[in-house]
C-alpha cells in the first residue's frame, strides 16, 4: 500500500470519530425510538405480567426464546467469521474484521437479555446463581454465554490497542478528553517488536479460543430443547443444527452490517465487491450445509413417524405451520442461495438480498423450532395455542433497533475499521500520519 493509499485509509477508519451530522442523528433518533418503545413495552409487562403477551400455560416459550436463539446465532456467526479469517490469514480480511466483532458484542448482549425478559420477574435471575445446580442446562446456559461474552470483548479490544494509538496521535490536542481515553486503552502502544509479539500472540489464543467457546454456547443452547420431555426437540443433531444455523445467520448479518457502514462512512475504497463475493461464497457453503443437516433431522423423523413427532411433522409440512415452514425453506433458504451463488452483476446487492432473505428465514425457523414443538398435543389433538401480542412485537423490534444503534454509537468513539492489520496485510509500517484536514475529532 502507498502512502497516499494509507493516508486515505488512516482517514476513512478514524472519519466517524466524533462525526454527528443531520443524518447521525436521525438515524439515533429513531432507532432510540425503537429501543424505548420496546423499554415501554417491556415496564408495561413488569407491570402487569405475563398475560400481556401470547405465553400460556401450554406455549410458555414464545417470541423471547426465539429472539434469544436467533440473536446470540448472529452473534456467534460474526465471532467465527472474524476467528476464521484470522486463522487463516486471508488476505483481504482487514477491512471486515472489526466490523464482524463489533457486531458479535452487540448481538450477544441483545440476545443475553431475552431469557430475563422471558422471565416475567427479573429477581428471579438471581434463583439461578445462588441455587445453581450443575445438571440444569440452564446453569450451562448461563456459564457458557457469561464466558463468550468476556472473550467476545476481549477478542474485540486486542486488535483495537494499536489503532487507539494513533487515534491518540490523530486527535492530539483537539479532544482532550477523548484523547486521554485512547492513551489509557492503548496501554502505552508504541509499536516496539516486543508489543507486536505479545499483541499477536494474545490475538492468536482468542481467535483459537472463540471458536469453542462459540460452538459450546449455541450446543447449549440446542441442548436445552433437547434434554426436555418434548417429543419433537428430542434430535441427537440439534447440536450441529443450531451450531450452523447461527453461523448462517451470523454471517448474512455481518454482510448487512457491512453494506450499510460502507456506505455510510465512505469505505467502498477498501471494501470492495470482492469482499461481497468472498462472504457470499461463506454463505452459499453454509446453506448447503445446513441444509443437508435440515434434510437430515425431517428425513429421519418422518420416516421413523414416532407418536410424539407425528402430528408436529404433519403441522409443518402440511398443516397449520405449513406456510411458514415453505417460506422458509424456499424463499429463506434456496432462493438466497442462488442469489449468493450465481456469478453475474450487482454482487454487492445480491449479496445483501440474500442476506436479508438468511435472516428473515432463520428467524422463522427458529419459530418452527420453538413453537411447533410446545403446541404440540401431549393428548391426541389437543393443540396448545400460541398469538404474539403487540408486548412481544414491540420488545422485539426494540431489541433489533439497539444492534445498529450500539453499532453506530460505538463507532463515532472508536476506529470503524483496523488500520494497524492492514499494515500487517500489506507489509506497510511506516509511522501514522497526522488526519487529514477533512477529519472532524471530538468529545
Amino acid at each position: 500500500m502507498d502512502a497516499p493509499t494509507r493516508a486515505l485509509y488512516v482517514e476513512r477508519a478514524l472519519w466517524p470519530i466524533g462525526r454527528g451530522d443531520l443524518r447521525f442523528w436521525l438515524a439515533i433518533g429513531l432507532l432510540s425510538a425503537l429501543v424505548a418503545f420496546g423499554i415501554y413495552a417491556y415496564v408495561y409487562q413488569l407491570q402487569r405480567g405475563l398475560w400481556v403477551t401470547g405465553l400460556n400455560q401450554r406455549v410458555s416459550w414464545g417470541f423471547y426464546i426465539i429472539n434469544c436463539v436467533f440473536f446470540i446465532g448472529i452473534s456467534y456467526g460474526g465471532a467465527m467469521t472474524s476467528a476464521i479469517l484470522r486463522l487463516t490469514n486471508a488476505r483481504w480480511r482487514a477491512p471486515l474484521t472489526r466490523l464482524a466483532e463489533a457486531t458479535a458484542v452487540a448481538a450477544l448482549l441483545v440476545g443475553a437479555v431475552f431469557p430475563i425478559i422471558d422471565l416475567g420477574r427479573p429477581d428471579r435471575f438471581l434463583n439461578v446463581l445462588l441455587y445453581a445446580q450443575v445438571g440444569s442446562p440452564i446453569v450451562w446456559d448461563v456459564v457458557a454465554i457469561s464466558t463468550y461474552l468476556v472473550a467476545s470483548l476481549v477478542f474485540l479490544y486486542l486488535p483495537m490497542i494499536p489503532d487507539l494509538a494513533i487515534a491518540r496521535d490523530a486527535l492530539g490536542a483537539r479532544a482532550k478528553l477523548l484523547g486521554k481515553v485512547y492513551s489509557a486503552l492503548s496501554l502505552g502502544w508504541t509499536g516496539t517488536p516486543s508489543q507486536e509479539r505479545a499483541l499477536q500472540r494474545g490475538i492468536g489464543i482468542m481467535a483459537i479460543l472463540i471458536i469453542p467457546l462459540a460452538v459450546s454456547v449455541h450446543s447449549v443452547l440446542a441442548w436445552l430443547f433437547a434434554v426436555t420431555t418434548r417429543g419433537p426437540w428430542h434430535s441427537t443433531i440439534f447440536a450441529p443444527l443450531f451450531v450452523l444455523a447461527a453461523v448462517l445467520s451470523g454471517v448474512a448479518a455481518v454482510i448487512l452490517v457491512i453494506a450499510a457502514l460502507r456506505r455510510v462512512y465512505g469505505l467502498q475504497p477498501f471494501i470492495t465487491a470482492r469482499h461481497f463475493r468472498y462472504l457470499s461464497y461463506l454463505l452459499v457453503a453454509l446453506g448447503m450445509a445446513y441444509l443437508y443437516f435440515m434434510i437430515s433431522e425431517y428425513l429421519t423423523e418422518g420416516y421413523v413417524l414416532e407418536q410424539s413427532t407425528a402430528p408436529v411433522l404433519e403441522s409443518i409440512f402440511l398443516g397449520q405451520y405449513a406456510p411458514a415452514f415453505w417460506t422458509f425453506a424456499v424463499g429463506g433458504l434456496v432462493l438466497p442461495l442462488f442469489l449468493a451463488g450465481l456469478p453475474g452483476r450487482f454482487p454487492i446487492a445480491r449479496a445483501c438480498m440474500a442476506a436479508i432473505l438468511v435472516i428473515a428465514g432463520m428467524w422463522l425457523k427458529r419459530f418452527l423450532i420453538v413453537v411447533p414443538g410446545m403446541a404440540g398435543p401431549i393428548m391426541p389433538w389437543e393443540w396448545g395455542r400460541y398469538s404474539p401480542t403487540w408486548v412481544e412485537i414491540a420488545i422485539t423490534v426494540g431489541a433489533a433497533a439497539a444492534i445498529p444503534l450500539m453499532l453506530i454509537v460505538f463507532f463515532r468513539f472508536f476506529p470503524v475499521m483496523s488500520v494497524h492489520e492492514m499494515d500487517e496485510v500489506e507489509g506497510v509500517h511506516a509511522a501514522p500520519p497526522r488526519m487529514a484536514p477533512a477529519f472532524a475529532g471530538g468529545d
